[in-house]
């Protein structure tokens, strides 16, 4: 009998003491300090409570075994540490689409209790994690995201959680919110390297638990204890959507804490927080790397800090890497600046200095000038000094064109454009041409080094082909217009021809009476035959000149006719009346392959829209495309694909007629 009894009593004792274990352990608020850090002279900090459990603003700080009181306030009030929190949602096959609807209503919920300068992003596993939104502070962009998710595939839990982790860095206070069966199919991350990650980077994970045929809440409840959150078993949509609100009263409920670093702590510490939570105790601890902390206190006086009031510039700053000047010890974009200044002071004393650098050629020619006209020398003094600069910029573009293979086609397409423009007055308009580029791309893509570098690159390409294209554009277009008019101008010929003129004076009547550029072009080839060529070369030397295959075969039409006689009046008819023809059948065929071309131009142009148009409105979303591996293949796939395209579109609206 005293054994039963004291057996009784034994376990009623056992199951008193686990049944109060059982309630501390559902009750007590599980308390975390994130993103602390010693910054500006002061010791900084979150602290939370698990299920937005309210925490007294009064808190010991003890520091090598010294106590500190501090008052903290809300994260409402401003927080000095940034915070970013994570969506990551299990879109698997197993969720459906019930799954779905849940998760949309549940970060509905999460979006309209979460603190604003909380910025949130999107990660998604099913088959292979993905990165749906990057952290933002437009949440509307995070609803947006969530609501695009679709059901499908396996499940790659661990590699969710693993780039979540590596997504939120290593600054400020981080946490991942899971909605999850705890399930996994084909991730090539294990469970341990999972949690690793979660410990080693400081995150702190929350966890939803959601009801499927594959649930494994001990995977769930894992990840919690790595990342110092907990796990809430929901059953229904209610249930998730109140664990997602409970998670961001969580980061609502948040406090900063601030206080001067200690004098004469170094390196790092483990620190202690101690505190009332939910109406009962707390304590816990931190490792913080301390530096080189402040000096004791001398003679003179204790040494003054300054106290973290607000947020701080670098809150959401994501670091860019290391600067790219180290051996200058400067910044890049003050290396950038240093650069031009000394490019722009090399280009003045080479355009200064440029006069003394004359040829041969140039020193004869001067000589006769001084000969013919002795008041120049004294002319060329009088002018101004911006005109000199100008004219020794134009000068050494002159030096810098001459022998090379593209000045004469340069020249050849500047002619037929029929632009008042020197070989040097074309090289000094390129170079103002990538300064104009540089400068415009560098205000539209605005960013980090990185993007610095980018947009000065892509100036600099802008510089060079715009001007080329522009020149080409407008030749063109020239050429096209002297085509247009021929056929009026052969039967005006014609017409001159059968009444009596000669063929100089027709081409005068020409000159005198047609649009331009049938009459400066045809005033020059008449120009060209009263000073000894002949007639039928010049007609040649302007076809050459527009490049105009139709007036090719007139001047080859004149030619015949002087050689072999006959009637070239009626033989200008013929060849206006075939010219007609040609056009009539060239303009068909651009009528029939408009869409074509419309859909070439659309499909070029959509995807360089849409990246500049980003740019200014997400440029953290486009930045993947240069800070990342994969982004950079994408970056260059996408490149070679447009040209591709933009050539297999030409070959096939481009019909010869």
């Amino acid at each position: 009998m005293p054994r039963k009894v004291g057996a009784a009593v034994a376990l009623a004792l056992a199951a008193f003491l686990v049944g109060t274990a059982s309630a501390n352990a559902a009750g007590d608020p599980v308390v975390n300090i994130t993103g602390i850090e010693a910054k500006n002279g002061n010791l900084i900090g979150l602290i939370s409570a698990s299920g937005g459990a309210s925490i007294d603003p009064s808190l010991t700080v003890t520091v090598s075994g010294k106590d500190y009181p501090v008052d903290a306030i809300t994260s409402g009030q401003g927080t000095p540490v940034a915070r970013t929190a994570l969506l990551v949602v299990d879109t698997s096959g197993s969720m459906g689409a019930a799954g779905m609807a849940t998760a949309r209503a549940a970060a509905a919920a999460f979006l309209k209790s979460v603190p604003d300068d909380v910025r949130v992003g999107v990660v998604s596993f099913s088959g292979k994690a993905v990165v749906d939104l990057a952290p933002t502070g437009d949440h509307g962009k995070v609803q947006t995201a969530v609501d695009n998710l679709k059901s499908s595939g396996e499940t790659a839990l661990y590699d969710g959680v693993a780039l979540a982790v590596q997504t939120l860095g290593s600054k400020g206070e981080r946490s991942i919110l899971l909605l999850s069966d705890g399930g996994d199919t084909t991730s090539k991350t294990t469970q341990a390297q999972a949690n690793d990650a979660l410990k080693s980077g400081g995150v702190r994970a929350e966890a939803v638990s959601f009801k499927s045929t594959e649930s494994n809440v001990s995977v769930l409840k894992g990840f919690a204890s790595a990342g110092g959150g907990s796990v809430v078993s929901a059953a229904s949509a209610g249930a998730v959507a109140s664990a997602f609100t409970t998670a961001a009263k969580t980061l609502a409920s948040q406090l900063t804490f601030s206080m001067p670093l200690p004098p004469g702590v170094i390196a790092v510490q483990n620190i202690k927080v101690s505190g009332l939570a939910g109406g009962k105790g707390f304590t816990t601890t931190a490792l913080v790397d301390f530096g080189e902390g402040v000096p004791l206190p001398t003679k003179s006086g204790p040494a003054s800090v300054t106290p973290v009031v607000g947020p701080t510039e670098d809150v959401v700053k994501p670091s860019t890497g290391a600067t790219l000047l180290p051996v200058l010890g400067v910044s890049p974009m003050v290396g950038i600046g240093m650069a031009a200044v000394f490019l722009g002071l090399v280009a003045i004393g080479v355009a200064l200095s440029a006069p003394s650098f004359k040829s041969g050629r140039q020193t004869r020619v001067d000589s006769i000038d001084r000969y013919v006209t002795p008041g120049a020398p004294l002319k060329a003094k009088a002018q101004n000094r911006q005109t000199a600069v100008s004219e020794s910029l134009v000068f050494l573009g002159e030096r810098m064109m001459e022998g090379r293979e593209s000045t004469s086609k340069t020249m050849a397409l500047i002619e037929r454009a029929d632009l008042p423009l020197r070989a040097g007055e074309w090289w000094v308009l390129r170079i103002v041409g990538v300064v104009a580029g540089i400068a415009t791309s560098m205000s539209l893509l605005r960013g980090g080094q990185i993007m610095t570098l980018v947009a000065a690159l892509l100036g600099v390409v802008l510089g060079l082909f715009a001007p080329a294209f522009i020149l080409r554009f407008l030749a063109k277009r020239r050429a096209k217009k002297f085509d247009h008019q021929l056929p009026d101008v052969l039967t005006l010929v014609a017409s001159s021809l059968s009444t009596g003129f000669s063929l100089p004076q027709a081409l005068d009547a020409i000159a005198k009476d047609a649009a331009e550029p049938s009459a400066k072009e045809f005033s020059r080839a008449l120009a060209e035959t009263r000073i000894g060529a002949d007639i039928a070369d010049s007609l040649e030397r302007m076809s050459e000149r527009m490049d105009s295959a139709n007036m090719r075969w007139t001047a080859m039409a004149i030619r015949i006719q002087r050689e072999v006689g006959g009637n070239l009046a009626e033989t200008l008819r013929t060849t206006a009346k075939t010219l007609r023809e040609r056009e009539e059948l060239q303009r068909h065929v651009r009528a029939l392959s408009a869409e074509g071309r419309l859909s070439a131009y659309i499909l070029i142009g959509l995807p360089i829209g849409i990246f500049l148009y980003t740019m200014q409105t997400n440029p953290a979303y486009v930045e993947l495309l240069w800070t990342r591996p994969l982004g950079l293949v994408m970056l260059a796939g996408g490149i070679v694909s447009l040209g591709i395209g933009w050539a297999w579109m030409r070959k096939t609206v481009e019909v010869k007629v």
